[in-house]
């Protein structure tokens, strides 16, 4: 069977393999960190998933760590109790830069583009929380200062790592189901069940007045964004539902889900962008359904994307036959169909693949996303959502919800960073940040 080789199945021969890490006797990071040395790492919003961030890391030197709530991170701190602890982390990259190698990025979206850029311009290595960043421009200028720097990146897709993936990529790649015209992807409400409007989308504004708790410094928790009164709508969990934090399910899940296709199918940056649902001045939308078109690349034709969250499953898949798994990812090929959640995958229609031999694996299984970020940082090597390729990832998904915002198709121009087509969609692409906040 042909398999059409991307610089995904290239990864096959660096020296990440099921068995552990292969590190050369002589291999030093691009910052001259011993390859069997421990990095001196720095966390930056350290409660919540960024806690977990910094559990998958701990064999290395965690100095330093920043969170704006100190109650959110109080377990973190009392896990290290020797590592620094700041507030701010601008504070702290000036303090300590010298003393750091990397850093790893667990806050809220709004803030991922300041910290992580500031501390790569410092030639810090960067992991960072999905989506990597806030708006489409953040996203285009983090993977320029990442290629600059020659720094080892990777962005918190967790479930990249999963062997489930990898196997799916196979299928795909080795034409298991044949050339794929168009991918249809998913999300269940509330992390669960079907893809109904979650219970916790699209608010109205907070209008009371509430008073700070005095462990958070809430003017640092805003960071670059418009300024609003503090209300535990915002913080310390609901702040994925505002656009001036986030953006909504959509941009929460599309890159975990989205990755296997943009993975199997060597896809980039999307020609037309165009999406329906309710819009918002202040909250994200409770539904959004939202179509991509992607060019050919090479023998590959080109990709319809369809993106669904909160607003039900795709129309035909009862006329197909196709299982309503909560969440999932389907490709439709001119052989058959494939669907995959996180944890498994199955062809259809089933009778036709009863007897199919499946490809021989070639993607090595991985030995951990942090650790392969961990090995990067000390070998030079590559990892497989460093801040280009999860950076294009990212920008496909934000773009869903500009063209949301601006009730247009967008005509999509990645070289120049703009709609042609739409003019008002500059107002969505890059954001203005607040008085002594800077990218």
């Amino acid at each position: 069977m042909a398999r059409h080789v991307t610089r995904r199945t290239f990864l096959r021969t660096v020296t990440l393999t099921g068995s552990g890490l292969v590190i050369l006797s002589d291999a030093r990071s691009v910052r001259g960190t011993p390859a069997n040395s421990r990095l001196n790492i720095a966390g930056i919003g350290v409660g919540g998933r960024g806690a977990a961030d910094i559990g998958g890391v701990a064999g290395e030197n965690i100095v330093a760590l920043c969170d704006v709530d100190e109650t959110q991170a109080a377990k973190t701190f009392a896990k290290f109790p020797a590592a620094r602890r700041y507030q701010d982390f601008r504070r702290m990259l000036d303090d300590l830069h010298s003393q750091i190698d990397a850093v790893v990025i667990g806050t809220p979206d709004h803030t991922h583009a300041p910290a992580a850029v500031m501390a790569m311009k410092l030639g810090k290595h960067c992991y960072c929380e999905k989506p990597l960043t806030h708006s489409v421009y953040e996203a285009r200028v983090m993977a320029e200062v990442a290629r600059a720097k020659k720094l080892a990146t990777q962005m918190g897709t967790q479930i990249h790592a999963g062997t489930n993936y990898r196997r799916v990529v196979e299928l795909v790649q080795t034409g298991a189901i044949g050339p794929i015209g168009a991918v249809h992807v998913w999300l269940g409400a509330d992390f669960k069940g079907p893809p109904t409007p979650t219970s916790r989308s699209q608010p109205e504004p907070p209008t009371e007045l509430v008073v700070v708790p005095p462990t958070l410094d809430w003017d640092l928790w805003l960071g670059p964004a418009a300024y609003r009164p503090y209300s535990p709508r915002y913080a310390p969990n609901a702040w994925r539902f505002w656009w001036n934090f986030a953006n909504g399910q959509l941009g929460d899940f599309f890159c975990h889900y989205c990755d296997l296709a943009f993975w199997a199918l060597d896809l980039r940056h999307p020609t037309t962008v165009e999406a329906e649902g309710p819009v918002h001045p202040e909250s994200a939308a409770q539904w959004t359904i939202a179509r991509q078109e992607y060019p050919a690349r090479g023998a590959l034709p080109p990709v319809t994307l369809t993106w669904y969250n909160g607003g039900g499953y795709p129309p035909f898949l009862k006329d197909r036959n196709i299982p309503t798994w909560n969440s999932a990812v389907l490709f439709l090929g001119s052989k058959g169909m494939l669907i995959a959640d996180y944890n498994k995958h199955q062809l259809l229609p089933q009778e036709q693949f009863v007897e199919f031999p499946r490809p021989e694996p070639f993607l090595p299984d991985s030995v951990g996303h942090h650790q392969e970020w961990i090995a990067a940082c000390k070998t030079g090597g590559p990892t497989t959502c460093n801040f280009d390729y999860s950076g294009a990832l990212t920008e496909a998904a934000l773009l869903c919800n500009v063209a949301l915002r601006t009730g247009e198709k967008l005509t999509w121009d990645p070289q120049n960073l703009r709609a042609v087509n739409c003019p008002q969609a500059d107002t969505f692409l890059r954001r203005e940040y607040r008085r002594g906040w800077t990218l």
